[in-house]
């Protein structure tokens, strides 16, 4: 399902084999190491799951967060009264993140396992 650059909503709906999973995704790509932008609140985070992508114009890196995640991590700036928050690097490019996509595969199987247990 691909959006208009900075459109609102998720960027990628993903179902499990039998479509009784779904999973979205909000997408996030940097040409370089840089900070996320999340916004002027935390509460506009949705999605069941954040992929960053980095360096693009060099060697891409893919890391993977839950909303939490991306909100525990978050960086509070003010400048002139104005409230923003940024995921910066160091918070999100780290090793459990980095091409974690067993994360959003284990939540599509969530249903396959509830059913056989």
């Amino acid at each position: 399902m691909p959006t208009t650059r900075n459109a609102r909503g998720v960027d990628i709906i993903a179902y499990n084999r039998d479509c009784s999973r779904m999973v979205s995704i909000q997408v996030k790509t940097l040409s370089q190491r840089s900070p996320v932008p999340l916004g002027n609140s935390l509460d506009s985070i949705m999605g069941d799951f954040w992929v960053i992508v980095n360096e693009v114009a060099y060697e891409p890196k893919c890391y993977i967060l839950e909303p939490n995640e991306v909100k525990k991590r978050a960086h509070r700036g003010e400048k002139e009264g104005r409230v923003s928050y940024w995921l910066q690097p160091q918070a999100y490019c780290i090793p459990d993140f980095q091409d974690a996509w067993g994360k959003i595969e284990a939540r599509l199987r969530l249903h396959e396992v509830e059913e056989i247990s």
